[in-house]
């Protein structure tokens, strides 16, 4: 890759709901259309808009998150990554400069600081006209480190508004138009009460970024964005793994569809090989496994077909009771409780833990969490302390344990309840919390000691019984 230059911007927004994500994911598209190799990334935590990302590059999309990440390792795995392609598209979350504090803290535009990469700033022009250009103005003279490099305007109803806008961006605020979005008559990415649908739900996916490629080809200035770009920092590519020596199953399908990339290649270099295993339609566990990762996603979109595969939940149920170790993350964790309440119908689950859930229609937890683990479970040693990151709708209907069960007690966030989280049986451990991989490495390392140690287990080479360790 000698000589190989990449670029790279990133994509930000006013605040939620303006209209970065349709930016992002068409410019991301519209590059690919043309030949192009893009790699993209999504400011976490993140899995819907990642996964919209991926599918408009044909390739995976990774997390950037400054909170989940330290500087060096953000930077490490944004280089090691962007190698791979031409273009790197960067989507930032919620506005530029909305961070955890007053300050900003682990923002978008922290994060294009930490990059080094300019900002294409999306603005939702709705009902307004000169005030954009105050807008893009307060942005530019906030932090001046930040640096604003082109506007794309959103939500354009009429040549006239684009044309006042424009040059009162350009006049007052110093700042390119790079481009405009028309307004849609519906939204382009299909919505319902939880926000934008997964692309793995949805049928018009490929049309809906087609539509997007196009309307960036027709409205956009390609050419000035890319004189715009900033040059990556490329770091060597991920080395290919060595041979393999365990086999680790990882649930994904429509119900559980929220995985970073990053976990999946931080297993296969700690030593995994990953068979892909759908809880609709497997009738059984795949034979050979030697662990098992459920993610998380929305199982109550999917409730009677997991209820109905009825050999796959108790094949998964025998697999916990053999000692097989189970990581499950949030949706994970619901299903392997013992039950869901949906409009009154209960759908029975794979049973492993004696809960039953229901579904709110409000976020029951939302944001950054951190947990140290305080008693024994089968992948954090005591004193460990992980940042992570919640987001669920479900509740707790019916729990038959206490809450010194527990093993991890929750300093940032929900947890399970009670302040902890982390439920534990044989060498399971549930828990709503999600890690990422490179913030938080004792993971995949933990998830492969285990699969090694129950590999020996069963070829009668390693201890017996489940509390090995």
């Amino acid at each position: 890759m000698a000589g190989h230059q990449v670029k790279g911007i990133v994509v930000a927004g006013l605040s939620g709901g303006s209209g970065k994500s349709v930016v992002a994911v068409g410019l991301t598209a519209h590059l690919r259309k043309s030949g192009r190799r893009v790699i993209p990334f999504k400011k976490g935590p993140d899995y819907i808009d990642a996964g919209w990302l991926s599918r408009a590059a044909g390739r995976p999309c990774y997390n950037l998150d400054p909170f989940l990440m330290s500087p060096e390792v953000l930077r490490s795995s944004f280089g090691r990554h962007a190698v791979q392609g031409d273009y790197a598209v960067i989507e930032g979350n919620r506005g530029l400069y909305d961070g955890v504090d007053a300050a900003g803290g682990y923002s978008t535009a922290e994060l294009a600081l930490l990059l080094d990469l300019p900002v294409l700033l999306v603005v939702n022009c709705g009902k307004t006209t000169r005030t954009i250009a105050a807008l893009v103005l307060g942005c530019r003279e906030l932090d001046k480190r930040v640096r604003i490099a082109g506007v794309i305007l959103n939500n354009i109803a009429t040549s006239r508004q684009e044309s006042v806008i424009r040059e009162a961006v350009e006049q007052y605020a110093s700042t390119p138009v790079v481009g405009t979005v028309p307004r849609q008559k519906k939204d382009i990415f299909p919505m319902r009460h939880l926000g934008v649908v997964p692309h793995q739900e949805t049928e018009s996916a490929a049309g809906a970024i087609d539509l997007l490629a196009g309307i960036v080809g027709r409205h956009f200035d390609i050419g000035r964005i890319d004189g715009l770009m900033g040059v990556v920092p490329v770091a060597p590519p991920i080395p290919e793994p060595g041979k393999a020596t365990v086999t680790v199953g990882i649930v994904r399908d429509r119900a559980f569809q929220f995985y970073y990339e990053e976990n999946l290649e931080a297993l296969r270099e700690a030593g995994a090989e990953l068979v892909m295993i759908d809880a609709l339609q497997a009738r059984t566990l795949p034979d050979g496994l030697d662990a098992l990762y459920i993610g998380g996603g929305f199982p109550e979109t999917s409730a009677a077909e997991l209820a109905n595969n009825a050999t796959f939940r108790e094949s998964v149920r025998e697999a916990a009771e053999r000692g097989m170790p189970i990581y499950a993350e949030c949706g994970g964790l619901i299903f392997l409780g013992r039950s869901i309440i949906l409009e009154e119908r209960e759908y029975p689950l794979a049973g492993v833990f004696p809960v039953t859930f229901g579904i709110s229609s409000r976020p029951q937890a939302h944001g950054y969490s951190i947990f140290t683990a305080e008693r024994d479970n089968p992948f954090y040693p005591p004193g460990t302390r992980v940042k992570g990151h919640e987001f669920r709708y479900s509740t707790i209907v019916r729990w038959d344990g206490r809450a010194e069960d527990l093993v991890l007690a929750v300093e940032r966030g929900t947890g399970f309840m009670h302040g902890r989280d982390g439920l534990v049986r044989n060498n399971v451990l549930a828990l709503y919390t999600h890690v990422l991989a490179p913030g938080a490495p004792e993971w995949a390392r933990a998830m492969v000691r285990r699969a090694r140690l129950y590999h020996r287990r069963k070829e009668g080479t390693g201890p017996a019984g489940n509390d090995w360790g």
